[in-house]
């Protein structure tokens, strides 16, 4: 599944202003870091898996989070040894191996890093890139050469996750063995892959950068898109929920 691929769909979600999206999903992911209560940080989470299902993506919803879960136990594990506040819970030879305080901020962090990132990643399956860059440039007026950079790194991501499967296809059809389960030899095996994948990555940016002189790049304003961006109210009553989940978090959720 590439998660980067938009979605196509008509849901209250899909039709939400590009800005009002991107501002939402940073809104949600603030509402998550702040607040700390581990129970609020799980409903933060199912709620937000709720809200993917009215847009059709659930199953890349769970996807993500399945991933995200892999960082998260990454993240648990790091602050459970790390943070020594608190009462100890296990003692092993006289050493207190990890504390309440460790355990209890090693669940908020592994859950925050979640709940926080989880809308930013599904923000791709509900908006196009171009219409985000435009209305990036046409409602907050953002100079257009920052909004295609930004918008065309995420663009090249899943072309170039594509092209190194081809390339690693290619290189089975060989005979080289790309499933084993040595890890040390599977990254043996992949890091020369790197080096065809780069040269047709500068080729891809050479070919676009050209592409974008040509139609005119340096004179793109604000004022060059004819597709226009207005804020309506379901974008309104956006930013109100969300202004009011960050004020929950601030004052009942500390």
């Amino acid at each position: 599944m590439n998660l980067l691929n938009y979605v196509h769909g008509n849901s209250f979600l899909h039709r939400l202003n590009p800005v009002t999206k991107l501002a939402a999903a940073f809104m949600y992911g603030i509402a998550a870091i702040i607040c700390n209560n581990v129970y609020a940080e799980i409903g933060f989470i199912v709620l937000m898996l709720l809200i993917s299902a009215t847009a059709g993506i659930a199953k890349r919803a769970l996807y993500l989070t399945r991933n995200l879960m892999i960082l998260g136990l990454l993240m648990f594990v790091i602050q459970l040894f790390f943070v020594r506040t608190g009462e100890p819970l296990l003692v092993i030879g006289g050493f207190v191996l990890f504390t309440t305080g460790g355990l209890k901020s090693a669940l908020l962090l592994s859950l925050r890093v979640i709940a926080a990132m989880l809308p930013l990643m599904l923000l791709f399956a509900i908006t196009q890139m171009n219409d985000l860059c435009n209305a990036l440039v046409k409602r907050v007026h953002l100079p257009y050469r920052y909004a295609f950079i930004v918008t065309t790194a995420f663009r090249f991501v899943p072309i170039f996750a594509t092209e190194f499967h081809d390339i690693q296809d290619a290189q089975k059809a060989r005979g080289v063995d790309f499933d084993t389960k040595n890890i040390f030899r599977k990254l043996q095996l992949i890091a020369p892959l790197c080096v065809p994948l780069l040269v047709s990555s500068l080729k891809k940016v050479d070919i676009s950068a050209m592409s974008a002189e040509m139609r005119g790049f340096e004179l793109r304003g604000y004022k060059s898109g004819y597709k226009e961006y207005p804020f309506k109210a379901g974008d309104l009553l956006t930013f109100v929920v969300l202004a009011g989940l960050i004020v929950l978090s601030v004052i009942f959720l500390r």
